[in-house]
C-alpha cells in the first residue's frame, strides 16, 4: 500500500513537470494535459508493452489518469498566481525518477526476465516518459545532455538487481536503489555534475 502511494507521488510529480513543460510551450490546455500524461506514464506503458503485460497498469486502474489530470490542472491554477519553484521540482523528479526505477526493475523481474533487461526496464520506465515529454515540446531529451540522469537511473537498477539477488524480497533491496539514484541525482542538481562530453580527436592534416 505505501509503494502504491509512493506510485501516485510520483506519477503526480512527473505530471506537474509535463505541465510546466507544456506551459513553457504555451500548449492549450488539452497540451498540457496530453504532455502531463504521457511524461508521467509514458515510461511505464512502454515497459508494459515490451514485457507483454496486460492490462497495462494504468488501464488496469484508471486512478492514475485521475490523478495526473488533477496535478495538471492545480499546477495551470497556481502557475497563473506564482512562479513554480524550481529547485523544489528539481528534487521531486529527482525522487519520482528513483521511485519509478524500481517499481520498473521490480515489475520486470515479477515477468521472469534476464537481469540486464531488468535494469534495461527499470531504467526505461524511469526516464522514457521525460523523453517524451522533451520531443514532443521540441528540446533536446535530458539524457541526451550531459546530465547524470539516465546513469543515474542504471546505477540504481543494477544495484536492484543485484541486492536483490543476494537478498530476494528484502526492503534494502528497494530502499538501497532508491536513495543511490536520489543521491545521485540530487548531487548532479546541487553541485552541478555532468558526465564528461564525448569529443573526438580531429584529423590531423
Amino acid at each position: 500500500m505505501v509503494l502504491y502511494l509512493l506510485d501516485m507521488l510520483g506519477v503526480a510529480v512527473f505530471a506537474v513537470s509535463g505541465a510546466l513543460t507544456a506551459g513553457r510551450k504555451s500548449l492549450d490546455l488539452f497540451g498540457v494535459i496530453v504532455i502531463a500524461v504521457i511524461t508521467a506514464i509514458g515510461g511505464g506503458t512502454i515497459r508494459d508493452l515490451l514485457l507483454d503485460n496486460r492490462p497495462i497498469f494504468w488501464i488496469a486502474d484508471p486512478t492514475y489518469l485521475v490523478v495526473i489530470v488533477a496535478a495538471a490542472l492545480a499546477t495551470l491554477v497556481y502557475a497563473r498566481f506564482r512562479r513554480p519553484p524550481r529547485g523544489s521540482l528539481l528534487v521531486a523528479d529527482a525522487f519520482g525518477l528513483a521511485l519509478f526505477t524500481v517499481i520498473g526493475a521490480q515489475t520486470a523481474e515479477a515477468a521472469g526476465v534476464s537481469s540486464i533487461i531488468v535494469v534495461l526496464m527499470g531504467t526505461i520506465t524511469g526516464v522514457a516518459g521525460g523523453v517524451l515529454r522533451d520531443v514532443l515540446c521540441a528540446e533536446i531529451p535530458l539524457i541526451l545532455r550531459r546530465e547524470i540522469y539516465a546513469t543515474a537511473s542504471i546505477a540504481g537498477a543494477s544495484v536492484y538487481v543485484l541486492l536483490n539477488d543476494l537478498a530476494p524480497g528484502s526492503q534494502a533491496a528497494i530502499l538501497v536503489p532508491m536513495g543511490l539514484i536520489f543521491a545521485l541525482r540530487l548531487a548532479a542538481i546541487r553541485l552541478d555534475l555532468h558526465v564528461p562530453p564525448f569529443k573526438p580527436k580531429d584529423r590531423e592534416v
